[in-house]
C-alpha cells in the first residue's frame, strides 16, 4: 500500500549539511536526465520596465460619477430651452387682455367720436384723435391706431397736432436694457433653442429678422375690399413678433361698431414686457437651481470618488506592492481594513488572499526542500553503491549492491509517482464535478477483497454501515483515500487483529471511520500526521517502502471535496491506547 504508513521521525526539515556530499567525498557529475526537478525560485512578477502607470489627475471612476450625477442638472438646464408652452400661455393671456382693451377703446370711440346723420353714424377724426390718445395714455409702451371704414388711418395715439398746425410724433419708450448677464442668458437660450427640435407652438411667434416694430399694420385700403371687409368683421388675427431690437410686440385689431354699423378698426400694439419679465424670472430661477445642483453634484462626486475611487487606488497600490514582493505580512492600509462597508470587505479579502498566497509559496518552498531531501537519500545510496561496486570483485557482494541499487530505484520511482499525484490533486479536483457516490458497494468490495486475499495471520476487516449512504465526491479519489486508510490500518494492526470500518449519517454529512488495534499515534505527532513526508513505520517493515505522502494526499482530496479528515487514538476506560482511529466526513448526497 503506497504512502499510507506512519514512519518514526519526520523528514520534513533538512539536517545541517544535507544537500551536499561530505567533505572529501567525490562529487558526482550531474545526471543526463533527472526524474524530477523542482525549481522554486520566484519568478519576477513585475518587470522593471513594467512600472505602474503614472497616476492620473482625475480617475476614470470620478469622470463616470461626474457624468452620471451631472445628467439631472443638465436636464434641468435643458428645460430652459423648452419654456415655449409657458410663454404661449402668457402670450395667450396677453392677447385676450389686449382684445378686451381694444374693444373698450372701440366702444368708447363709437360712442363719443361719431356724427349721426339720418340714422347713419360716421367717425369724426377731430374728436377721435384726442380721445384715442387719452385712452392709451395710462398704458405704457402701447400704441393705438384707428382705421376708418375705407381702411385709411384717421388717428394715431403717437401723433398729435402742435402749435401752428404742426404734426408731432411722440417717440415710444426705448427697449428695456437688461444687464450683461440677462442679455447673454436670453441670447444664449434663444440661439440654443433655435437649434433644437420643438413642437409646433400654439401661439405663432414671428422671430424673423424682418419682423416690423410698432409701424406694422394690416394690409388694408380701398383697393383691398376683401381683406377690409374681413377686418371690419373682426377677422384680423393677432400678430406676435420679436423685433431685431429685442422687443416682444403683440398687435390685435377689433372693429368699432355702433348699432350694427361698422365704423372702423382699432389696432392696438403693445410691448409685452411682463411676459419677458416672467420668462426671465423662470430662466434665472432654473439657472440658479442648475448652478446649485451642479455645485452639489461636484461635491457629491468628489466625496464618492474619495470614498470609492481613492480607496480602490490604494488597494491597487497595495496589490502592486504584493506583486513586487513587498508587504509580505500584509500591505493593505489599516484604515481600509477597519472599514465596515464593501471596500472594507474587499480590503480584508485582499489581505487574506495575499497571506494565503504567501503561505502557499512557503509551503511550496518547504515541499521542494523536502522533495530534494527525500530524493537525495536514495540517490546518495545509489551513488555509494555504484562507487563501491567498481571496487568489489566478490560476486555475492556485487549482487547485494545491485539489489540495493534496484530497491533505491523502486523507492525513487514510488516517491516521484506520489509527488506527481500530490501536485495533480488540487488542479484535478478544481475541474471535477462532485457527483453522488454510493458507499455501500465501494466499502463492501474493499473489505471483501482484503479478506479474500489476506494471509493466514494478517488482520481481518469488519464492515459496519447503514444502508443507502451516498456522498458527494469523485469516485476514484474517494477510493484512493479509503485504500490509503485501510492499508495504513492493516500495516499497524497486530497479527490476527481486526480493522473496523464503519459508516453512518451525521446530519448533512456522512462519517466514515477506520479503526485498528495497533500501537496508536504518538500524542506529540497527532498534529503533524497529515504533513508531507511524515511517516511512522511499523515494526518489522523495511525502510523506504512508503513515501510518506499517502495521508497528505488523502487530506488534499478530502478537503478538495469540501470534507474533513482527522486522526486520533482509541482508548479504554483507563485511558490506555487501544489503536488508531481515522475519521472522514464528506457532504451527504
Amino acid at each position: 500500500m503506497q504512502g499510507g504508513k506512519r514512519r518514526r521521525g519526520r523528514a520534513g526539515a533538512r539536517p545541517p549539511g544535507a544537500g551536499r556530499p561530505e567533505d572529501g567525498a567525490p562529487r558526482p557529475a550531474p545526471p543526463a536526465g533527472r526524474p524530477l526537478r523542482v525549481d522554486t525560485t520566484p519568478a519576477p512578477l513585475l518587470r522593471p520596465e513594467a512600472a505602474p502607470a503614472r497616476r492620473r489627475r482625475v480617475s476614470p471612476l470620478l469622470r463616470r460619477i461626474l457624468l452620471v450625477n451631472a445628467l439631472p442638472p443638465a436636464l434641468l438646464a435643458a428645460s430652459l430651452l423648452y419654456l415655449d408652452q409657458y410663454q404661449d400661455g402668457l402670450l395667450a393671456a396677453e392677447v385676450e387682455a389686449m382684445r378686451t382693451q381694444a374693444r373698450i377703446y372701440a366702444g368708447a370711440i363709437a360712442e363719443a367720436a361719431v356724427r349721426v346723420q339720418e340714422d347713419r353714424a360716421a367717425l369724426v377724426p377731430e374728436q377721435a384723435r384726442p380721445l384715442l390718445r387719452r385712452l392709451v395714455e395710462p398704458s405704457p409702451a402701447t400704441q393705438a391706431r384707428l382705421f376708418d371704414a375705407a381702411g385709411l388711418v384717421v388717428a394715431d395715439s403717437r401723433v398729435r397736432e402742435g402749435a401752428g398746425g404742426t404734426v408731432i410724433a411722440e417717440p415710444l419708450p426705448p427697449p428695456v436694457a437688461g444687464t450683461g448677464l440677462v442679455a447673454s442668458l436670453s441670447s444664449l437660450t434663444e440661439r440654443a433653442g433655435a437649434l433644437l427640435p420643438r413642437p409646433r407652438r400654439a401661439v405663432p411667434l414671428d422671430t424673423s429678422p424682418g419682423a416690423q416694430s410698432f409701424e406694422w399694420q394690416p394690409d388694408l385700403g380701398p383697393e383691398r375690399q376683401a381683406e377690409l371687409r374681413l377686418a371690419l368683421e373682426g377677422g384680423v388675427a393677432p400678430y406676435i413678433r420679436r423685433t431685431p431690437d429685442g422687443r416682444l410686440l403683440v398687435s390685435v385689431a377689433e372693429p368699432a361698431r355702433r348699432g350694427g354699423q361698422n365704423l372702423g378698426i382699432v389696432l392696438l400694439t403693445r410691448e409685452a414686457r411682463e411676459v419677458d419679465a416672467r420668462i426671465l424670472e423662470i430662466r434665472l430661477s432654473v439657472l440658479g437651481l442648475f448652478v446649485l445642483a451642479l455645485v452639489l453634484t461636484v461635491a457629491v462626486s468628489v466625496f464618492l470618488a474619495r470614498t470609492l475611487a481613492t480607496p480602490m487606488l490604494r488597494l491597487a497600490a497595495a496589490a502592486a506592492e504584493m506583486r513586487q514582493g513587498k508587504g509580505r505580512g500584509g500591505s493593505v492600509p489599516e484604515a481600509l481594513l477597519a472599514r465596515r462597508d464593501e471596500i472594507g470587505v474587499l480590503a480584508r479579502d485582499l489581505q487574506a488572499a495575499a497571506r494565503a498566497l504567501w503561505a502557499r509559496i512557503d509551503a511550496n518552498e518547504r515541499f521542494a526542500a523536502d522533495v530534494a531531501h527525500e530524493l537525495k537519500n536514495p540517490l546518495t545510496s545509489v551513488r555509494s553503491a555504484i562507487e563501491t561496486l567498481r571496487r568489489v570483485e566478490d560476486p555475492a557482494q556485487r549482487a547485494r549492491l545491485l539489489a540495493i541499487i534496484a530497491e533505491d530505484a523502486v523507492r525513487m520511482d514510488r516517491l516521484i509517482g506520489d509527488i506527481s499525484d500530490s501536485s495533480r490533486v488540487d488542479a484535478e479536483l478544481s475541474r471535477a464535478v462532485a457527483e453522488p457516490v454510493e458507499l455501500g458497494p465501494m466499502l463492501s468490495v474493499l473489505v471483501e477483497l482484503h479478506n479474500a486475499t489476506r494471509k493466514e495471520r494478517d488482520p481481518r476487516m469488519v464492515l459496519e454501515m447503514e444502508d443507502g449512504l451516498s456522498v458527494l465526491g469523485v469516485e476514484d479519489r474517494v477510493v484512493q483515500v479509503l485504500r490509503n486508510l485501510l492499508g495504513n490500518a492493516v500495516s499497524f494492526s497486530p497479527d490476527e487483529g481486526t480493522v473496523t470500518v464503519s459508516a453512518r449519517a451525521a446530519g448533512q454529512e456522512v462519517e466514515i471511520t477506520v479503526e485498528d488495534e495497533g500501537p496508536g499515534i504518538p500524542e506529540a505527532k497527532l498534529l503533524g500526521i497529515f504533513d508531507r513526508f511524515y511517516s511512522e513505520r511499523p515494526r518489522g517493515e523495511r525502510f523506504g517502502q512508503h513515501s510518506g505522502l499517502g495521508l497528505s494526499i488523502s487530506k488534499q482530496i478530502i478537503e478538495g471535496l469540501r470534507g474533513r479528515i482527522s486522526a486520533g487514538n482509541r482508548r479504554d476506560a483507563d485511558g490506555r491506547v487501544l489503536g488508531a482511529r481515522f475519521v472522514v466526513r464528506l457532504p451527504k448526497a
